[in-house]
């Protein structure tokens, strides 16, 4: 067990939860890597924490490449002690600038650089490990990317001390975020969190503190660190806001937030005000990578009020998420669109009506740790989407299954997934003719079509290469 972790949910009176829905709700900001660009990004911040009332708790991620340095150090680290070294001297050159920008106080300062140094020296120790021994389980690859969220938060908790604030870090496997035994994709425990983390809770909601969350990963019941994947800070942010049952969620990106289109790839897309949660959802899914795809599901059966935010235009109202959303006139609110996957086609006379062939399908990829995204079947061909990074060994994975029902398997990785997004989709006729009469007098070829699957997305998939051109064109004939 984790320290600080209490082993038993204490039991609340009926008057310490009247006392405390009396309270004033507390918000939870989560600000993502994009914000956190340099030792300005971090005072930025802190001025927008500093600028609020009430109970506040702030999760960080790592500051923007922080990520990717540490994914190439592992693999650097892997082939010699002297690269391990290299990539800890850059990531410690960073974040003293960092630290530098952030925070002015000579004290500050000070303890500010003790405990980088503290953190940088385990984070040197553990990639030395893996230059000794040239090997790194899934669990300590998601112990080596934590170091990112935790430099981070102590780099905002100097900026935030620097600005007259109490604040501390409180790193998250240290506050019990207990997660499921999955090193790369883990999901967290709900109910024991909020237990483990009430003691904590009486802080936040007293204003001892405002404390800052190290965002990105929890860890297992034994202790080993696990990772929620890029963008993951949302999620923790999401499951912080669950256990407290706050009164607001705000996600804080660098960028503009959701919009009817990718603005790279259309002209002049229309900014989107409210969006519902299976919206948000299915757009973080497919191409939008501005959320991460599972950061909705802690809130679900809740009524936490969820914006998405700007760092570049702090004053907008960004996008609102929320539980329950609306019909626009026409039904499509956003085009969206992914390279990131691959088909892989199971051919065989009687896949369509074999009893348990899908679940044997499925229980094979999962054996070697692969999601599916989408399961599309005919009488003669079950079709399967997949990330495109885990194509070719899910080839092998089900190739391995042929002889039987199944006569061959092959892949398509030369796709794109184009997604209509909408609330409104089955109630209301003629939407999928027009998305499919658009795509066709630009003359492009769709390869497959889902409607129907979602009630609030259809899906087309055309050849790589054509996903802009698609995209323009279900766009023009939704927004003109």
């Amino acid at each position: 067990m984790p320290k600080n972790v209490r082993e038993k949910n204490p039991a609340v009176s009926r008057q310490g939860k009247a006392a405390r829905r009396r309270r004033p709700p507390v918000k939870v900001l989560e600000f993502s890597e994009s914000c956190l660009k340099d030792g300005a990004g971090y005072r930025r911040v802190a001025d927008i924490v500093k600028s609020g009332t009430g109970p506040r708790v702030v999760v960080v991620s790592a500051a923007e490449g922080v990520r990717e340095q540490l994914m190439s150090g592992i693999e650097r680290a892997r082939s010699s002690e002297l690269s391990a070294a290299e990539v800890v001297s850059r990531l410690a050159d960073a974040h003293r600038g960092f630290a530098r920008g952030a925070a002015g106080r000579a004290e500050v300062q000070w303890e500010l650089h003790r405990d980088l140094e503290a953190e940088l020296g385990t984070l040197s120790k553990l990639l030395l490990g893996i230059s000794f021994t040239g090997e790194a389980s899934p669990s300590a690859l998601s112990r080596i990317l934590s170091y990112g969220p935790r430099l981070s938060a102590l780099i905002l908790v100097a900026a935030l001390r620097d600005l007259g604030l109490k604040s501390e870090s409180w790193e998250a496997d240290a506050i019990g975020m207990i997660t499921d035994q999955v090193a790369e994709n883990a999901t967290v425990d709900l109910p024991l969190f909020t237990a483990n983390f009430r003691p904590f809770e009486r802080r936040v909601r007293g204003e001892e503190v405002i404390p800052v969350i190290s965002g990105d990963f929890g860890c297992t019941q034994t202790g080993r660190i696990s990772g929620f994947g890029r963008n993951g800070s949302d999620y923790s942010a999401s499951v912080v806001a669950h256990a407290l049952g706050a009164g607001a969620l705000e996600i804080w990106k660098d960028e503009d937030i959701f919009f009817s289109a990718d603005p790279r790839l259309v002209p002049n897309p229309v900014g989107l005000e409210c969006l519902s949660y299976a919206e948000a959802a299915e757009l973080a899914y497919f191409g939008e990578r501005i959320l991460h795809p599972r950061a909705l599901e802690p809130l679900a059966g809740m009524t936490i009020s969820l914006s998405m935010r700007s760092l570049a235009r702090p004053e907008g109202p960004g996008t609102r998420l929320t539980p329950r959303g609306f019909v626009k006139s026409d039904i499509v609110k956003s085009v969206s669109t992914t390279d990131d996957i691959a088909m892989l086609r199971i051919h065989g006379p009687g896949v369509g009506y074999k009893p348990g062939i899908i679940g044997q399908i499925g229980r094979s990829l999962a054996d070697v740790g692969i999601n599916i995204d989408s399961v599309i079947t005919s009488q003669t061909c079950i079709n399967l989407l997949l990330d495109r990074k885990d194509a070719r060994r899910g080839l092998k994975q089900i190739s391995d299954l042929a002889g039987g029902v199944i006569q061959h398997v092959d892949l398509r990785d030369d796709i794109s997934l184009v997604a209509a997004i909408g609330e409104g989709f089955l109630g209301k006729p003629g939407i999928a003719a027009r998305i499919l009469g658009a795509v066709s007098r630009e003359n492009i070829n769709v390869e497959m079509i889902s409607i129907g699957a979602s009630e609030v997305a259809a899906y087309i998939m055309v050849q790589r290469g054509l996903a802009k051109p698609t995209v323009n064109a279900i766009h023009r004939e939704f927004f003109g």
